[in-house]
């Protein structure tokens, strides 16, 4: 990866992606089992908490991972993220009430509170403004090849095994994605500032960066649906008759690895704003389809879909906030979108186990009101927000990123 030649693949990008797939597949290999496991520590009406409280800490996280990022440094903050996921996953089996249970979900969130903001931040700085896309798009496939192998690996564990196996292999996961960060890392903020506790001190203008207003509206608006699949759908699957819970995942990631070859290309030749408009009529439909589903190949349907969706949306969605952030503030731009992303899964969560309530009649009315949601997001982008030109704005960021290095 060199700003200069335009190259963006080599060995260290490589490595990164590896390591961002194994953080991935750490958290996201527990998600099937949870339910059923906060069920038998008598949890069952607390399901929607699973996603909501580790979103929450997730969003309040943010402002500090990018303030951090913009200060301490790219790769510390991508430490620390995966470091929580290996202390988190093993103290799983340690509790024993659904208070302790949700209390652990609550700090399990600053994983993804940190690491992903650190991620994009450093790739952001390595490749070239017109190639931003599709670097953006290759990272996230690494994430979304942990999210397909995490289930299904921790599923199979789980029924081999058991469950405290399955957390164990968790934080065995993170922690290879530690030795890769702190082995093959080389940081890339210039005139980096050592850490100190007043640097945890936020300013109210350090919470949100208003330059990246629209990429916050479209990303709230489009992750309520993931909010949602993560808690409705593994009571879904089993309500249609499919033994595996993490089986539509498992779609849902193949479709989405297979459109990210094409996904950030396209966003870097046509424009971000086109690609999120298409992205979210697509997401809209495969939400009709979960509520139209009555046999489990109409939920796995759904589940290529949503996968071509969402393929098409991240790596639009991020490198459309990098674009309009000011190049000395990557980390607090981010992280306002990702603040967006965890108030979009966390509210997701919450609305539609509210919606659910454990009542198998309701999902298609669940489903019926994200697809409702989600369609605001095509009305925003075509009659509320007015775009710069893209070209223009392309060669105003490479011109301030150029000033800068």
């Amino acid at each position: 990866m060199d700003q200069s030649t335009g190259r963006i693949y080599n060995l260290q990008f490589i490595l990164l992606c590896i390591s961002n797939a194994l953080f991935s597949a750490s958290f996201n290999m527990m998600i099937p089992e949870l339910p059923a496991y906060l069920t038998k520590l008598g949890g069952e009406d607390y399901k929607g908490y699973i996603i909501g409280v580790f979103t929450l800490m997730a969003g309040l996280s943010r402002p500090f991972s990018g303030k951090l990022t913009d200060t301490i440094g790219r790769v510390p903050v991508m430490i620390f993220g995966s470091l929580i996921c290996v202390v988190c996953s093993l103290m799983y089996p340690l509790v024993s009430s659904v208070a302790a249970f949700l209390l652990l979900r609550f700090f399990h969130g600053f994983s993804t509170g940190f690491k992903p903001t650190g991620t994009s931040a450093y790739v952001s700085d390595l490749v070239p403004a017109n190639r931003r896309g599709e670097a953006m798009g290759m990272i996230g496939m690494a994430s979304i090849i942990g999210m397909a192998i995490g289930p299904a690996i921790g599923g199979w564990v789980a029924v081999r095994w058991n469950i405290n196996v399955m957390f164990q292999l968790s934080a065995a996961f993170a922690l290879l994605s530690v030795a890769i960060l702190t082995g093959a890392m080389k940081e890339t903020l210039p005139n980096k500032q050592p850490f100190s506790l007043s640097l945890l001190r936020i300013h109210r203008n350090e919470i949100f960066e208003p330059l990246v207003w629209g990429p916050v509206i479209v990303t709230f608006l489009t992750f309520f649906s993931y909010g949602a699949i993560l808690t409705v759908i593994p009571d879904y699957s089993t309500y249609l008759g499919i033994a595996n819970k993490g089986l539509f995942f498992t779609f849902y990631t193949a479709s989405s690895m297979g459109i990210r070859f094409l996904a950030g290309k396209v966003s870097d030749k046509y424009g971000r704003i086109p690609i999120l408009k298409v992205s979210s009529l697509i997401m809209a439909v495969s939400m009709l389809m979960l509520a139209f589903a009555t046999k489990s190949y109409i939920l796995l349907t759904a589940a290529v879909f949503y996968g071509m969706a969402t393929g098409l949306n991240s790596p639009a969605v991020t490198a459309w906030t990098v674009d309009l952030s000011n190049p000395l503030f990557k980390g607090r731009a981010l992280a306002s979108m990702y603040i967006a992303m965890e108030a979009g899964i966390g509210l997701g969560a919450w609305l539609s186990a509210l919606i659910y309530h454990n009542h198998s009649e309701r999902f298609p009315m669940t489903f019926f009101v994200l697809a409702g949601i989600t369609s605001v997001a095509i009305l925003y982008l075509s009659f509320f927000h007015v775009p710069r030109n893209f070209e223009e704005q392309m060669a105003r960021r490479q011109a301030a990123e150029a000033a800068r290095h």
